[in-house]
């Protein structure tokens, strides 16, 4: 009896118009401009979910492609960091992109939060940023407390300034801030390259956007989209312990054989009293050592004789070959004001204690040294909850494309496993990120940029 008002009154009902297209972005020359690239300002809300409250300005740097036919679309690119200034990196490595411009513009951005201190043109969080030590694992209740309290104590400064802000500044955010950039853009899809901690904007960005994604490259990054987190954090151990194993491996080839089982005795040894060195009010501590050898041995074999020789004389009681040249003299990191929303931490010490036990089963060379689950101990009490945990890709991604040397590159493929057609380019040998070192791996991504060409599997540069 009624269906046939329905029927008219859905016959009257019309489809929303969609939304305006944005209006063009205000390009003009950069500040201190030396190789032509032009900037742009775009508001954006510093909390997502409040899209009409408090903004904030990004600054977007823009190389022009250079082809005759003009730009065939664009790329944006991140450095990592997090923090590390697009328009001022791009603007010290402008032959980076010279190929990729033939047939495509180069976009980049400052990252929200990261102002005058890091180079950055977008609104800073007014933080100073320091180098941190890693703390030690807690032994007890008192301890978990007295570290909560000190990593709370470097997080306030920073949040007291800002607090909206500092509760904003995770991989999600910055990949909200990307989306809006490709609107900005009038792009349909967004072609995206990440280096380092960008590849977290860009995993959060496609768990965000996946039908926004056209092509995107993880240089030298991490997973952040494991299944199992438990199971990820094992397998940064196990990588950790391969790099200490290619040490051993060329010192049994290169009269050093008597180093692997000295520095297990070492370790074993630094666990119970720290080893001195002559720099004054520096010993170290069995994690510390591996922290730092680490650091050596993945630099490759140019690094190898001075770490042997830094273990032979560490054995005998001297640990100054561990000594940093410059910088901090014990394993550190900044101020985790990004790194602290995007990471799971520990919220016990029952926790923190069987998930290190466990991984220094696993890499008894290594131990919880440099894996995330030490750095996360400076995160412990922090004043903002983790908002971007690592999850899983999602299903209808395009083919994406990793990069990586040595152990990035597995960990790259782990991540990209879940997305069909995807596959990795490997570095065989040191390295942090690919693309600006190696013509290889550069050529081989501009061609997937521009053609949608991935690289058959296995592909080595």
């Amino acid at each position: 009896m009624f269906k046939p008002v329905i029927l008219a009154l859905s016959l009257l009902t019309t489809t929303p118009a969609p939304p305006p297209p944005a209006p063009p972005l205000p390009w003009a020359p950069c500040p201190a401009d030396k190789i032509g690239m032009e900037c742009a300002d775009l508001q954006v809300p510093i909390d997502w979910q409040k899209p009409d409250g408090r903004k904030l300005t990004l600054k977007l740097g823009r190389l022009k492609a250079t082809g005759a036919d003009g730009a065939k679309g664009s790329v944006l690119i991140a450095y990592g960091g997090p923090g590390a200034p697009g328009i001022a990196l791009t603007q010290t490595v402008p032959a980076w992109w010279a190929g990729l411009r033939t047939r495509m513009d180069i976009i980049t951005w400052d990252t929200r939060g990261y102002g005058e201190q890091f180079q950055g043109l977008s609104t800073g969080l007014p933080c100073t940023w320091t180098r941190i030590p890693i703390p030690a694992l807690p032994r007890d209740d008192a301890d978990l407390g007295r570290l909560s309290d000190t990593n709370r104590g470097y997080a306030e400064p920073c949040r007291g300034k800002d607090p909206e802000l500092f509760a904003h500044m995770s991989s999600a955010d910055q990949a909200k801030d990307m989306e809006a950039i490709r609107k900005a853009l009038g792009a349909d899809k967004l072609n995206y390259y990440g280096a380092s901690y960008a590849g977290f904007y860009g995993q959060a960005y496609a768990r965000l956007f996946p039908d926004r994604v056209r092509t995107m490259v993880l240089d030298g990054t991490w997973n952040h989209s494991p299944a199992d987190w438990q199971a990820e954090l094992e397998e940064t151990a196990k990588a950790n312990e391969r790099a200490m194993n290619r040490f051993f491996t060329w010192c049994a080839a290169n009269d050093c054989k008597d180093v692997p089982a000295l520095w297990r005795t070492l370790l074993a040894r630094a666990g119970r009293t720290p080893i001195p060195t002559t720099t004054a009010n520096v010993a170290y501590q069995a994690r510390d050592l591996q922290s730092l050898a680490l650091a050596q041995a993945r630099q490759g074999q140019q690094a190898w004789p001075g770490l042997a020789t830094a273990i032979r004389e560490a054995a005998k009681g001297d640990a100054s070959g561990f000594v940093p040249p410059r910088g901090a003299r014990y394993p550190d990191q900044t101020t985790g004001v990004t790194e602290c929303t995007d990471w799971p931490r520990f919220t016990s010490l029952k926790q923190a204690q069987t998930v290190t036990a466990r991984l220094q089963r696993i890499a008894p060379d290594t131990g919880a040294a440099n894996t995330v689950a030490e750095a996360t101990l400076g995160c412990i009490g922090w004043p903002a909850s983790v908002t971007n945990p690592p999850a899983p890709l999602p299903k209808g991604l395009p083919p994406l494309l990793g990069a990586g040397a040595w152990d990035e590159s597995d960990a790259v493929t782990r991540a990209l496993s879940q997305v069909p057609g995807s596959t990795t380019i490997r570095h065989e040998g040191p390295g942090h990120t690919l693309y600006g070192t190696n013509e290889c791996a550069r050529d081989h991504i501009n061609r997937y940029f521009t053609d949608l060409t991935v690289p058959p599997a296995g592909t080595t540069c």
